[in-house]
């Protein structure tokens, strides 16, 4: 299946015109994503779709908004991991054009991520000169390979986490946060957490209620920040290779509410407290009590996203047992309030200051 933008020559045109032209006072910022074969669809058109549907809001309220140029190296068809064709511009279209934001989707063909050296040459030269350097998933595997990612904070899918700390020892990658800001260098997590990305980045452009107002109108019930976890902890605990613990995990996950001890835990692994304790630490490289601190803190904001309980119910159902214990576990682990988490988070707004 071939896709073809009907207006992709005239759009190009008109982005000639506005550089030539001294009338136009206001350019829309550009935004340049890079493409090649065997991408995720995905990563390019989740930002495309939310830039198209942040421009109607703008242009109601007469303001400029976005111009968006797939490109890949030489033009022509690109084919996605999904079998799907689009067409592209080639590189050299953007010789003496600006470039406000350049995002590079991930996605590959096999378990190791290839781009084509002269695309890793041209992020390397154009990226000194833009304002805004992003990657979606493996993408940041060419911002790593061009040389933008080094000495740098930078999320990534979490099950290519470890090939890229192989690769790059030089980049402090953070392997829980759906994106991360670092400077002007931008990533994120796999495939969807590109949306959440260009979410971010038009409010940094235009300011909140256009970015709210677009994720409404892309019927995202949510828009999270980077600051939220791009995997759940029970899952996390249930897949990891953690011996016979994946049940105990799956009833600490069911009795968060009671009071979960290392004595009581190891009664329920049929251990003794002290070598339970010792054998868990050497198999997940943490203590009994942090999955539970994690877990119960996962419980607390899910709940405060996505239903309007008060905060008293949250605490217990959690096992924080009162709000005051719960307010001081929020403030130490994500630096805001219950309430505060919950009116940046979700569309329930809590009376429970």
């Amino acid at each position: 299946m071939i896709i073809l933008n009907r207006n992709a020559k005239k759009d190009i045109d008109m982005t000639k015109a506005a550089d030539r032209s001294p009338k136009l006072k206001l350019a829309p910022r550009r935004i340049v994503l890079i493409a090649y074969d065997d991408m995720n669809l995905l990563d390019l058109c989740g930002p495309l779709q939310v830039f198209a549907t942040a421009n109607r809001y703008l242009a109601s309220e007469k303001v400029t908004g976005y111009e968006t140029i797939v490109v890949s190296i030489e033009g022509g068809l690109i084919t996605t991991s999904a079998g799907l064709q689009f067409m592209t511009v080639p590189v050299s279209f953007l010789k003496g054009l600006s470039i406000d934001t350049l995002i590079a989707p991930g996605g590959c063909a096999g378990e190791e991520y290839y781009a084509p050296p002269a695309l890793i040459a041209w992020v390397a030269k154009r990226a000194s000169s833009v304002r805004r350097l992003c990657s979606v998933c493996t993408g940041a595997f060419l911002l790593a390979a061009a040389g933008q990612l080094t000495g740098k904070r930078a999320a990534t899918h979490w099950a290519w986490v470890g090939r890229l700390k192989r690769l790059h020892t030089d980049i402090d990658i953070d392997a829980d946060k759906i994106f991360v800001r670092d400077g002007k260098v931008w990533t994120s997590a796999g495939v969807t957490a590109g949306i959440d990305l260009t979410l971010a980045l038009i409010e940094e452009d235009f300011g909140h209620k256009i970015a709210i107002d677009t994720a409404r109108q892309l019927v995202m019930f949510v828009k999270r920040s980077g600051g939220q976890s791009q995997f759940s902890v029970t899952l996390a605990t249930q897949t990891t290779e953690s011996g016979d613990f994946g049940e105990l995990h799956a009833w600490i996950a069911a009795n968060l509410h009671e009071p979960l001890t290392v004595e009581r835990l190891a009664e329920r692994a049929s251990m003794a407290p002290r070598t339970f304790a010792r054998t868990y630490v050497k198999k997940l490289g943490r203590t009994p009590a942090k999955t539970v601190e994690m877990m119960r803190l996962e419980v607390a904001c899910r709940a405060l996203e996505e239903t309007d309980l008060p905060l008293k119910n949250i605490a217990a159902a959690a096992g924080y047992g009162d709000e005051q214990t719960l307010r001081r576990v929020f403030h130490r682990q994500l630096g805001v309030g219950p309430a505060q988490y919950r009116s940046r988070f979700s569309g329930h707004q809590d009376v429970n200051f």
